[in-house]
């Protein structure tokens, strides 16, 4: 986990972005009266000033440019910003304690003003940052309106739904462009579940599919395909074996490493080879390719598709058919391809999971796999990574008074 100084810098961005400012004048350390017209945009990336195209007055003169921020004044020496070009069209440097003064890589002196934490929004940000209680916004999630919940909610399944479209298209490009193969690759994944998906990654990055189509009518060399690739020959019948040879030396294949693959506290059902048969027979019937997926226009009918009910079917159409489809949609500008993945995923039942019993708990109502997802979404990327000052449940608890 990160120290409290980087969570306490970054409050100290969340009142410069929000003008939570002190009452009265704002002056630089030299005595010149500083007006924020716009605060600029906020830099979520790694590198660079914190804001970007700022407009303020400094005793009188509009200046625009970027804006760093710091705790202390100091640190602006400690982090290099001093030696370093980037920084050079700071304009303002806003910090909480100014204990120096700075100047950029020219030795030009940077005008230096202090901004304050509030005190109400600090003792809230270490409340969140302190709690045992997880989520640590607890306390103020069953007084929220529900527009507000509902609103989040479809931020946040957009925003799912985006990072699925992302990885997607990673795998896609990873597969020579073919969409084809990357909705494979990402059924393949899926059908591992989180014990072996990064395995079945490595087994379809070895996979030459090309040569299996020329095989897909026969189920029995599909699978000797599937498995010998897998590296998994010794959990088969030897014909198998015997199969896998001729056809590795009549397309020049080699197994991946075996050992990447996962049993242990797996139930024989999940073994890796036994979910490769069932991805083979899919596979044969003509169940797993894209145009046949793009077809489907409900649950009812991808669930014929894949030849599987109950849980995993949901699972499945969650992980791997929804993304592709909005993920295709979004790439190729389908709009009504997006509208039907979220159609799905209001459609589905929830995910049954102890994250999705954690927000339960809190008092949050979860009727859809729309909703899962979302919190699924909130817990990975805002609460297991404490960025709560980008969540608005968080925003919240924040601006709560004490």
């Amino acid at each position: 986990m990160r120290d409290k100084s980087y969570y306490m810098e970054k409050l100290l961005h969340y009142t410069w972005k929000h003008r939570l400012l002190p009452l009265g004048t704002l002056r630089t350390t030299d005595g010149q009266e500083v007006e924020v017209i716009d605060p600029g945009l906020y830099n979520r990336s790694d590198s660079g000033p914190d804001f970007f195209n700022a407009k303020v007055k400094i005793g009188g003169v509009m200046w625009v440019g970027n804006i760093e921020l710091h705790l202390k004044a100091s640190d602006w020496y400690r982090h290099r910003h001093d030696a370093d070009a980037a920084y050079d069209n700071v304009i303002l440097h806003v910090v909480e304690v100014a204990d120096i003064d700075v100047e950029d890589s020219n030795g030009k002196p940077l005008a230096t003003v202090e901004v304050p934490i509030p005190s109400d929004l600090r003792e809230n940000y270490e409340a969140l940052l302190c709690t045992d209680q997880y989520p640590p916004c607890y306390s103020i999630i069953p007084q929220l309106p529900s527009l507000k919940v509902h609103s989040w909610l479809s931020a946040l399944q957009t925003e799912r739904l985006e990072q699925k479209t992302n990885a997607m298209v990673r795998r896609v490009k990873e597969l020579d462009g073919s969409w084809e193969d990357g909705y494979f690759a990402t059924l393949a994944r899926n059908f591992g579940f989180s014990i072996n998906g990064d395995a079945f990654d490595v087994w379809m990055r070895n996979m030459p599919m090309q040569a299996v189509a020329h095989h897909r009518d026969d189920l029995f060399q599909v699978e000797a395909l599937f498995i010998g690739q897998a590296g998994l020959l010794d959990k088969v019948d030897e014909r198998y074996a015997k199969e896998y040879r001729y056809l590795a030396a009549k397309f020049g294949l080699q197994p991946m490493d075996a050992s990447v693959w996962k049993y242990l506290r797996t139930r024989p059902q999940n073994f890796a080879h036994v979910r490769l048969m069932q991805l083979a027979k899919m596979y044969h019937e003509r169940r797993t390719g894209l145009s046949e997926l793009l077809a489907c226009e409900d649950v009812k009918a991808i669930g014929k598709l894949y030849g599987i009910k109950g849980s995993k079917l949901n699972l499945l159409i969650i992980n791997t058919a929804i993304p592709t489809i909005f993920a295709y949609g979004r790439h190729h500008a389908k709009e009504q391809l997006c509208e039907r993945a979220y159609n799905l995923l209001e459609s589905l039942k929830p995910e049954e999971n102890r994250i999705i019993r954690m927000w339960q708990d809190c008092g949050l109502e979860v009727t859809t796999a729309g909703d899962s997802q979302a919190l699924i979404q909130l817990k990975k990327e805002y609460c297991d990574k404490k960025n709560c000052i980008r969540c608005r449940f968080g925003f919240e608890f924040l601006a709560k008074k004490r």
